[in-house]
């Protein structure tokens, strides 16, 4: 049987051997081309178009989607694990992101026949909710291809670049839809009219082959995964599966803290990250005076920045550490948050008669808003890179799928922090009161962990006698 350094670069060489640019660059694009998902289905258009009157009155779009979202979130929860687990088992982790990617591409085009009538609301969320499923199955094996195209020193870099990719390619959708489909007197750029929302359907069309486009090269290459070299010994049905997924989380508790605390405070602090960019939007119109019809620029702007962000924090990373560059992220998002909960209102500085300065709600949005995306990019890669060191080749499926479960598990945390502070606050301001108890927290939890300097101990404890 092979060993994995056959093809895996040595972490602890004196003089690392020069890694596969041209396989690192598919592995980008593939991220690049994945923005489809995020950046045009599901925050600026089509989320946007089914959340729209056009399928109902009282919302019933959003409250269709958020369910609809919400039971996908709760099968990746349950699932996700278990899928990583048994991918690196078969040594088919390469098979199954061909497999999910194909599926997203398919899901992304089929909403083209989502038309805007209410018959049509319930084929928009199975779609948009299934869509989102495997994409997290997708980015579960394609973040643990990491371990097969970089070695511990140059992960942070490598992390980076991809998800900086993965902004950058979001940028470049957004504005080809934006100026040839949506901005503008119909017929568009295209010659497509807004009759039957035909211009935000053939979004879909426009999304779906542009993921596909920048995927082919990474689903294509022929150079193996770590998983490969694995040779399954047994066959083991589903519910074995889970009994082994649960005895390694008793391994971790009791012979890798480390590990254990690293995902629950990853998990935390992700779900603070998240919110600023779901409800990022939803501040910027009802508390700081952004323009709706500007709210697309300043979501390109904020992927621009993140994208910055993460290709510095990825330099970063392997100089002084992914925690320092974590913590220190944590840290910027704190005051840049804090920040802006006292500049809901104008403030002048200098004397009233003769200001020095004058700071509108919506100028501060513009520039402390900004400063959120920019150290949001380095917090998500340098949390990529920190898993990836601790990542043992032949379970690092397993592991991805144990760090999607734990960031689900408590996506509940912010929207239920919101609920509880808008009891106590009358208006948006507690969106930004509840992003900081929950970075606060995450960054406390933070304190008990090290950077890795070695594989986790994922022993499976429910085999031992």
């Amino acid at each position: 049987m092979a060993s994995t350094a056959d093809h895996r670069p040595a972490a602890d060489a004196s003089s690392p051997a020069p890694l596969d640019k041209r396989l690192i660059t598919s592995w980008s694009l593939w991220s690049w081309g994945n923005a489809t998902v995020s950046a045009v289905m599901v925050t600026f258009v089509f989320g946007t178009y089914i959340a729209s009157e056009a399928f109902g009155p009282d919302e019933r779009g959003t409250q269709y989607l958020t369910t609809a979202n919400a039971i996908a979130g709760l099968i990746v929860a349950v699932t996700a694990p278990i899928i990583g687990q048994r991918a690196d088992r078969a040594g088919k982790r390469r098979l199954w992101l061909i497999i999910n990617t194909a599926i997203i591409v398919a899901l992304v085009a089929a909403c083209f026949f989502v038309r805007p009538e209410e018959g049509f609301l319930l084929l928009g969320v199975t779609l948009m909710a299934s869509m989102t499923l495997f994409d997290e199955f997708a980015n579960l094996n394609y973040n643990a291809m990491i371990v097969d195209i970089t070695d511990h020193s140059r992960m942070g870099r490598v992390s980076g670049i991809g998800w900086g990719a993965g902004y950058l390619g979001g940028i470049v959708l957004l504005m080809l839809v934006y100026l040839g489909l949506i901005t503008g007197d119909p017929p568009h750029v295209f010659g497509i009219g807004e009759d039957d929302a035909m211009n935000i359907r053939v979004v879909a069309l426009v999304a779906a082959a542009w993921f596909l486009l920048w995927a082919l090269p990474l689903l294509l290459t022929r150079q193996k995964t770590a998983d490969q070299d694995t040779v399954p010994a047994e066959r083991i049905s589903v519910v074995e599966s889970y009994r082994r997924l649960f005895g390694t989380l008793i391994g971790l508790w009791k012979e890798d803290r480390n590990t254990f605390w690293f995902l629950l405070a990853s998990a935390v602090y992700r779900d603070g990250l998240s919110a600023v960019f779901t409800y990022g939007a939803i501040l910027g119109t009802t508390l700081y005076g952004i323009n709706p019809a500007d709210v697309i620029i300043f979501g390109i702007a904020g992927n621009l920045v993140a994208a910055l962000g993460a290709f510095i924090g990825g330099w970063l990373d392997d100089r002084i550490g992914p925690r320092k560059v974590i913590a220190g992220c944590l840290i910027g998002l704190l005051g840049s948050s804090l920040a802006l909960l006292m500049l809901t209102e104008e403030r002048v500085i200098g004397a009233a008669a003769d200001p020095l300065l004058t700071i509108t709600p919506t100028a501060a949005f513009w520039v402390l808003g900004l400063f959120l995306c920019l150290f949001v990019g380095p917090a998500q890669a340098s949390s990529r890179g920190f898993l990836g060191r601790l990542a043992p080749p032949e379970k690092a499926g397993e592991l991805f799928g144990l760090y999607a479960t734990a960031g689900r598990s408590v996506s509940f945390l912010t929207p239920a922090l919101i609920s509880l502070m808008l009891l106590f606050l009358d208006s948006n301001m507690a969106i930004v009161v509840a992003i900081i108890v929950t970075l606060l927290f995450g960054l406390g939890l933070l304190v008990l962990v090290r950077n890795p300097t070695e594989p986790a101990k994922m022993r499976d404890w429910s085999q031992k006698s």
